[in-house]
This record gives C-alpha cells, sequence and structure tokens, in this order.
C-alpha cells in the first residue's frame, strides 16, 4: 500500500451526504441526460427507498462515528413529500451541528421557509446559467431561470445560507462564468464553479470538455481580482477566493485538474440505503439491508466502520482521459447526489 493510500484510510468520517430520491423534475444533461432518463425511466419504487425513521437511524449511527454534518441532496429532494419533517427528524439528534441541500432551486421557493424552521442550516443551488437557452440546454429543456432566483431570495430572506453551484462545460457555457460571477456578487452570495466532471456512465464525459480551475480563475480575476481564502474546515473540497474589492467570497471544486481524494471525509448514502464512499465508486454498501434484518446500532456502526477504515478510493488521483471508456460500471451522480 503506498503511503498517499495509507494516509486515506486515516481520514476521519465527519460528512454525510443522503440521497432521499432518485427522481427529479430536471433532466440535466450533467449527470440525468433526457436520452436515458426519459419519460418512461423506471425510477425506485416508494418500498425500496429508505423512510424517513431508517434515515434518522443511520444518520444517528454515522454521528455515533463522528459525523457532524448532513447534507440532504437527490435526484431532487424537494420531490420527496413531506421533506421538512425529516429536516426536523434530523435536526433534533444530538451532535449534529449542520444540516444543508443541494437543490435545483426549482420548488424552493414554495419550501424555503419551511424548511428553515425545520432546522435547515444551508442550501446550495445548482444554476449553469441566466441564458435561459443555455439553461434549458443544461437542464434538459425543463424549469426556468426565474424560478431559481426566486427559490434563491426566498432561502435568503428564510435566513437560509446560500451558496450556487455552476458545472462548467466548454461549448456549452463558459461565456457564462464572468456574467454569473458578477451577478452573484452583488447579491453577495457564494458562487462555487465545479469543473466538468465524469459522474456516472451517461454524460458523455470528455476530459476535452473540461474548462479547468485555472482557465476559471483567469477569467473571475479579469472581471474583479481575487485572493486565496483559508479552508473552513480540514477536507473542504472547494477552493476559496474572495475578491479584493468587496470582499465577497468565491470557490472551484476541482476534481479533475487538482484533486483532493487524500483529504476526502464524505461518505455518501444512495436513496435505497447504499453506503458509498466515492462520489465515481462501482459498488456501494447495503445498509437498508442491514437496517431490516433486526441488527443492532452498534452492530451496524461496527460494519460501517469496518467499511469506512479499509476504503481505498482514489479514482480522480488515477483518472486519465481514456477513463471514462475504461471504467463503466460507476454509480449515476443522479443516484447519489453531489
Amino acid at each position: 500500500m503506498n503511503d498517499q493510500v495509507r494516509d486515506q484510510l486515516k481520514r476521519p468520517l465527519r460528512d454525510l451526504r443522503i440521497s432521499i430520491t432518485d427522481r427529479c423534475n430536471f433532466r440535466c444533461r450533467y449527470c440525468m441526460p433526457e436520452e436515458i432518463f426519459g419519460a418512461n425511466y423506471s425510477f425506485l419504487p416508494s418500498d425500496k427507498i429508505l423512510s424517513f425513521e431508517e434515515i434518522e437511524r443511520l444518520s444517528s449511527i454515522f454521528v455515533s462515528l463522528g459525523v457532524k454534518k448532513l447534507r440532504i441532496t437527490g435526484g431532487e429532494p424537494l420531490l420527496r413529500r413531506d421533506i421538512a419533517v425529516l429536516i426536523e427528524m434530523l435536526s433534533s439528534i444530538d451532535g449534529v451541528e449542520d444540516i444543508a441541500m443541494t437543490t435545483n432551486g426549482s420548488l424552493l421557493k414554495k419550501h424555503a421557509k419551511a424548511l428553515a424552521k425545520a432546522g435547515l442550516s444551508r442550501v446550495s443551488i445548482s444554476l449553469d446559467s441566466l441564458n435561459e437557452e443555455r439553461f434549458l440546454a443544461m437542464n434538459g429543456n425543463r424549469g426556468k431561470v426565474k424560478s431559481v432566483l426566486e427559490g434563491i431570495e426566498k432561502a435568503s430572506e428564510a435566513g437560509l445560507q446560500v451558496k450556487i453551484n455552476m458545472v462548467v462545460k466548454k461549448g456549452v457555457n463558459e461565456q457564462d462564468i464572468i456574467p454569473m460571477a458578477r451577478y452573484f456578487k452583488e447579491r453577495n452570495h457564494p458562487l462555487r464553479f465545479i469543473e466538468y466532471m465524469d459522474v456516472g456512465n451517461s454524460n458523455g464525459w470528455r476530459l476535452d470538455d473540461v474548462i479547468s480551475k485555472k482557465e476559471i480563475l483567469h477569467q473571475v480575476n479579469s472581471f474583479s481580482p481575487i485572493e486565496p481564502l483559508a479552508p473552513n474546515y480540514e477536507g473542504e473540497v472547494a477552493t476559496r477566493y474572495r475578491y479584493v474589492e468587496g470582499g465577497e467570497e468565491i470557490g472551484v471544486i476541482s476534481s479533475v485538474t487538482d484533486s483532493f481524494c487524500s483529504s476526502c471525509t464524505r461518505a455518501r448514502i444512495s436513496a435505497e440505503g447504499k453506503l458509498y464512499t466515492c462520489l465515481f465508486a462501482s459498488d456501494g454498501t447495503d445498509l437498508r439491508h442491514l437496517l431490516r434484518s433486526g441488527l443492532s446500532d452498534d452492530e451496524i456502526a461496527e460494519s460501517i466502520r469496518n467499511v469506512w477504515q479499509h476504503r481505498s478510493d482514489r479514482y480522480s488521483d488515477e483518472r486519465t482521459s481514456g477513463t471514462s471508456s475504461e471504467r463503466q460500471s460507476k454509480v449515476e451522480m443522479s443516484h447519489i447526489g453531489g
């Protein structure tokens, strides 16, 4: 075992990402291409998806193993009925310090106030362009920029911390880097640029489609000079910066050109209860089966601990231009969230 892999195995488990549905009201080119996830696509039946009580129990077990932060993802999490009830259940777990959600924002206007009241702290909202035509091209011709922007403002008004996630793909929306930077600088909402990644097997990823962190920062700096910021915490995946004039924050998530495998502290649970130790994993551990087999919390915790301590994921470190065709069994992004 080389030193880098050995160091990775020592990383604590601090951040749990929970997908609560595999359904989405968009068909984003990034993770749910319409030609694959069309109207007749068979999503998980309700009895295969973890119940709120099972999610609460698993979350409590993960907190006992050191997790401090929970993030609710999808699919689109706001499609799950009574989502505020789940947030309230999770916020009552002793030891949880932060509950966040990743959403496309299209339904956020309706739910923001109730989510904040239930205990949600933060939302990360996916928005790849302010241009309606390019926005529709990226999300499968569904939704409106206006509805997402309204959701952002309602979330802010409700007291939620707001971040914007923009996936940048060459030949599609790189011309939107500066307009997005300008718009959210003016509104003091942190913007995260995300290098286009080979999530799952269905988005047709090519290395040539990637706009690198270096290129993104060059564009932003030409709009308004920036300077680096220290990480908020160990294992933070975004490299943070602030504008010299004004101090507003931006960041870049660069798993393609500047990987961060060795500092990863994140585990992911899919909607049907499989544990994945990497966003690019091929296989997961079936926690739903353990939950429904009558095992105690301690027994389930021991199984999780064993999986985490023996993980050896280094996909972003090992990625090559031919990776997408070499490895066809990665879990889909739409299945486990970001």
